[in-house]
Formats: C-alpha cells, structure tokens, sequence
C-alpha cells in the first residue's frame, strides 16, 4: 500500500495562497528515488513562479507543485545502477526536478517527492535536515557556472583540497545562496577567490575561503578588483544579483585571463568587448559529468570531513506544508546571508 501524499499545489497560473490538499505517491522509475520529506528549503525562484506563471518557464501546467531544495530519508529506489548507491533509510539532500518537468511529483513542497539519483547527496549524521536542505539549488547553480565545459570550465573540487592552480575566479555576491556555495567550491577545486559582498558579511565570505572581499555598492569597486587582480591570473566570472553581468564583465575585459562570465541572473544587451557568457540553468549539472562529480564524489565526503558546510544562516519559518506559502511571502520581502526553511 503506497503511503498517504500531502502537497502545497499551486492549483492554476498565479494562483494564490497555495492549497495544502492530498497529492498521489508516485513510484521511482528507471535512476531514481522517492524520499520522505523532513524539510524543504525556499527560493527565490518558487515566488517567481507563483508570481509570474508562465512568463517565466512557459512550459509550466497546471495544477503542479513548486520547490527546488529537499532532504529527508529514501523509502523506495527504483531500477537503475545510478540508483543502487542509495537503501532504504538513507539520510539525503536532493534538487527536485519540478521547473523542468513540470510534473507535480518532482516539485519539492509535498511529503514524497521523487528525485534522480544524478543530483541527490547523501548527508552525514551530524548535519540537520534544515541545513541539508538549504544546500541542493544554492550548490547546483554554483556548480553549473563554475565546472561545465560550455561555461567557465574549471576543474572539478576534491575533499580535501585540490592543489592550487595558480588561477583567480571572481565570484560576486559570495554571501548570497549560490555564491556563499561557489566560494567553498572553487577554493576546493584549488581555486584562490576574490568576491563582493556587503562590508559586514566580509568575515563570513572570508571564513568560507575568499582571499579579499569588495563592497559591491562602492563607486570605485570595478577599479578596486581590477588592481587586485595585477599580478593574477583570471580563470573568469561568475556573475549573481542585479546588475552584476555588466560589472563582471567590465572586469574580466581589463585582467589577464579567461574573458568569460557565467551568469546566474539574465542580462539584455551587450557586454565589453571580447568578452563571452552563458546563461546557468541549475539543473543542467544533470545531464553531464558535473552532476555525479558533486553530488556523489564531492559533497558526501566534504560534508562529513567538514571540507564544506551548509554556510547560510538557516531560519526555520514554520512545520508544515501549511507553512510554505508564509516563507515565500517572506523571503519575497528580502533577506540576506540567510536561507528559509519549513520543516515537515
């Protein structure tokens, strides 16, 4: 007898509040897992989709239900020899993969929640399911602009740390999701990095592995990072939070090294001469040697020898799916160096 599903759905485009209501149990298929749901991390992409329907991904149906960041327990595996590393039982964060598919069994808001095993971790037994989930959109993202070949190509980190390269990214915005997991990422990949952040979140970018820190609102900080870089490297950039492409892209057009900005937000127009840039889909770590690279041979290891650390401040907005649409509403409002959690 499948087990009883409770979802938070968004029933119709822009619907709102979400509705807590029973959701089918859907079974593993070929590499996958379904987990027990013990806490779900939110995002600033899940309002976006409430808020903007299918302006956003156009290929969204509806009812469907939202969420990228899990972690809980596995209760069944389906066939596969991606999924056979994972029992019954196992402690594990996961990156859903509801944006793409759009099916209501792969978004993250629910009790049950089906996850391919490409980007599911397991976690060790010290770390809480709240911090664990905090970790899988914030590290994917990171992990797509930094480690794939059609973006900046680096190469890929090990627990413990890779020998230097003698190479410098830019990572901006290092205290945000992604950027505070990008940081730990590329100093692991052997990486030195330089970041922005605001002035009283330079000794937590600093603590997760930066070199130097930039005030991201100061008039002189495009020129301020292109004199760090004298005597540097650049192995690129990895752009994140408004207006950052532009900024990133100034740079790496004045310093020696790779001319390229990988972009975590959308940018309209041209950039500085010479230089290229991609856009990241998080989930396309999936599909590619990058995915199994961190999510199988990285992060277990560096989580439970403490080379990598769910860094956020985790707040947890509430227990229950009843919750989630309450943290939404907040983290709408803005928060910063922090991640929002609902327990289930």
């Amino acid at each position: 007898m499948s087990p009883n599903n409770r979802a938070a759905w968004l029933k119709s485009e822009k619907a709102y509040p979400l509705e807590v209501d029973d959701a089918p149990y859907t079974a593993p298929m070929e590499n996958q897992i379904v987990i027990r749901n013990q806490a779900v991390g939110l995002n600033l992409v899940d309002y976006a989709m409430q808020d903007m329907g299918n302006a956003l991904f156009p290929w969204t149906t509806y009812p469907t239900v939202l969420g990228c960041d899990v972690a809980g327990e596995v209760v069944e595996i389906g066939p596969g020899p991606l999924a056979s590393r994972f029992k019954p039982g196992d402690r594990v964060l996961g990156l859903t993969e509801g944006v793409k598919t759009s099916r209501p069994a792969d978004g993250a808001f629910q009790s049950y929640v089906v996850l391919t095993a490409q980007t599911t971790a397991h976690i060790p037994s010290q770390l809480s399911f709240p911090d664990a989930a905090a970790i899988p959109l914030g590290i994917s993202t990171a992990a797509c602009g930094l480690f794939q070949k059609d973006h900046l190509a680096l190469q890929h980190p090990t627990a413990p740390r890779a020998p230097s390269t003698g190479q410098t990214v830019l990572i901006w915005s290092g205290s945000s999701s992604v950027g505070s997991n990008a940081i730990q990422m590329a100093v692991a990949a052997g990486y030195e990095v330089l970041t922005t952040a605001s002035p009283k979140n330079f000794e937590f970018v600093k603590s997760l592995g930066a070199s130097e820190a930039f005030d991201y609102r100061s008039e002189s900080v495009v020129e301020d990072i292109v004199v760090a870089f004298q005597g540097r490297k650049s192995a690129g950039a990895l752009a994140i939070g408004d207006g950052s492409v532009e900024l990133c892209a100034k740079i790496v057009a004045q310093i020696e090294g790779r001319k390229f900005v990988s972009m975590a937000v959308p940018h309209a127009g041209s950039l500085s001469d010479g230089v290229e840039s991609k856009f990241i889909f998080g989930g396309d770590l999936r599909n590619n040697e990058v995915g199994p690279a961190i999510f199988e041979h990285f992060l277990p290891k560096a989580l439970k020898e403490g080379f990598f650390r769910s860094a956020l401040r985790v707040e947890v907005v509430g227990k229950g799916l009843e919750s989630v649409q309450r943290g939404l509403d907040t983290l709408k409002k803005g928060v910063s160096a922090k991640k929002l959690i609902v327990e289930l």
